[in-house]
């Protein structure tokens, strides 16, 4: 593996210790959402470590009833090679929730950049797993580059990064079903935690929430074509609907206050993602980043004051 690759991984791991475990119950709450994607398909879940990992106890768990065709995971472990774990159809035990899991050594470290573990990634068709944070664009990337599908977990401001962004308003990938609010992962018990508020030890395990996440994916469920519902009028409320300095689109400051009348563009906040249909707005950009802003990378600003990140849209069936 490149020399450099290794290193940033080790930085990201020493520096940010993203060793964040998802919980059990926050999984089998979004995968409800999925079922009727993982028939005969092979689920590769990386980035984790399979003897603590909850999404590899979900999937063994499920592995019949979601009747799939293999399951793999793989152990990351800087310093030294690693292993890979993995469940076939037809290698059950004949029992319910017993199976023969296969144990193989890796020849690397299990960094999913490594020439082996996208061997691996190639034979998937649908990687499900929490990735570290801190390189959760070089982690899309190379989904996107092998034209994998996913269901992931990230920051709700990765939603801001421009590649990540960018694959939004194209719609290729999208947010998931159970989005935001408080979500509590399971960390080690060296982890340093500053904020009190952030931090809970439930039966001796320490636990960490870092803020509002958000799944992240690119396999359809039905919430994706629910329209939001409209109530608000702009025609009669303009002064609740401020156009902002040197860019011609009004803002709104909740998507419960979108309007149902207006054609023109909109700054939203980026919220509105979770609960985007494509059938229903037209994603035109990101503030920063959108032809026209009077100060490019830089946020809208209203009579000087700037404003949060705003997703600007249009409503195309006014």
């Amino acid at each position: 593996m490149d020399k450099k690759l290794n290193n940033r991984l080790n930085i990201a791991k020493a520096g940010k210790k993203d060793e964040f475990y998802t919980q059990i119950t926050d999984i089998e709450k979004e995968l409800g959402h999925y079922r009727n994607h993982f028939k005969d398909k092979v689920v590769f879940c990386n980035c984790d470590d399979p003897e603590e990992s909850n999404f590899w106890m979900y999937f063994s768990l499920n592995f019949e009833n979601l009747g799939l065709k293999k399951l793999i995971s793989t152990h990351y472990h800087d310093e030294k090679s690693t292993y890979k774990l993995e469940i076939s159809k037809g290698n059950t035990a004949g029992k319910s929730k017993e199976f023969n899991a296969t144990k193989t050594d890796l020849k690397e470290n299990g960094d999913f950049r490594s020439p082996e573990c996208i061997e691996i990634l190639k034979e998937a068709d649908i990687v499900v797993t929490n990735p570290p944070f801190s390189l959760f664009r070089e982690y899309v990337a190379q989904l996107m580059d092998y034209d994998k599908k996913f269901l992931i977990i990230g920051s709700q401001n990765a939603i801001t990064y421009k590649e990540t962004f960018e694959l939004i308003q194209d719609n290729k990938i999208w947010t998931g079903a159970d989005n935001g609010g408080t979500k509590w992962f399971q960390v080690p018990d060296d982890y340093e935690i500053k904020t009190e508020s952030r931090k809970k030890v439930v039966d001796g395990i320490k636990y960490f929430s870092m803020g509002s996440i958000y799944w992240f994916t690119n396999l359809d469920i039905i919430k994706r074509h629910e329209d939001i519902t409209l109530f608000r009028s702009y025609y009669g409320n303009e002064d609740n609907y401020p156009h902002y300095d040197g860019f011609d689109a009004i803002n709104v400051d909740k998507v419960a206050d979108i309007p149902f009348d207006y054609e023109g563009m909109m700054g939203v906040p980026i919220t509105f993602i979770d609960k985007y249909n494509p059938s229903q707005f037209e994603i035109c950009g990101l503030d920063r980043y959108i032809e026209g802003n009077p100060v490019p990378g830089r946020r809208f600003t209203l009579n000087g004051k700037e404003k949060y990140a705003r997703v600007i849209i249009r409503n195309i069936q006014v």
